[in-house]
């Protein structure tokens, strides 16, 4: 949370991390034009929100699940229904952060692609469960 915080206060979040991709992009995929690029870069910002809530609601997940002294169980919708509205409760949060800093932007659109994620990544935890019969 303290590294999503802290990437969210960040003015030139978008400038850091085009400075890095799009370079890239261009020496990968000479053919494309720049609206190309810069669609692809955009989709790799999203794809990584999805990737930063995802891991969050494995954490939150985990902590949930261990924090009673019991047993290992099967898997519970409701523990994984908490993390996610845990996730969407941050996400939330953090996008009203974003109104406070310049140049940033608090999206009602971001909050979507984070808890999609975080719904993604509790989805691959509950089927990487059944393949490998924890639960």
């Amino acid at each position: 949370m303290c590294v999503v915080f802290s990437a969210s206060g960040d003015t030139k979040s978008y400038h850091h991390s085009s400075s890095l991709i799009v370079p890239l992009l261009r020496w990968l995929l000479p053919g494309w034009s720049p609206e190309q690029i810069e669609n692809l870069h955009h989709i790799f910002r999203k794809g990584a929100h999805m990737t930063e809530y995802a891991i969050l609601a494995w954490m939150f997940w985990r902590a949930i699940r261990h924090s009673q002294a019991m047993p290992p169980r099967g898997w519970r919708w409701d523990e994984s229904g908490l993390a996610w509205s845990l996730v969407f409760l941050y996400a939330a949060s953090d996008e009203l952060h974003q109104v406070f800093v310049p140049n940033r932007t608090g999206m009602v659109s971001d909050v979507a692609v984070d808890v999609s994620g975080a719904a993604i990544g509790l989805t691959l935890l509950w089927i990487s469960g059944k393949i490998f019969k924890r639960w």
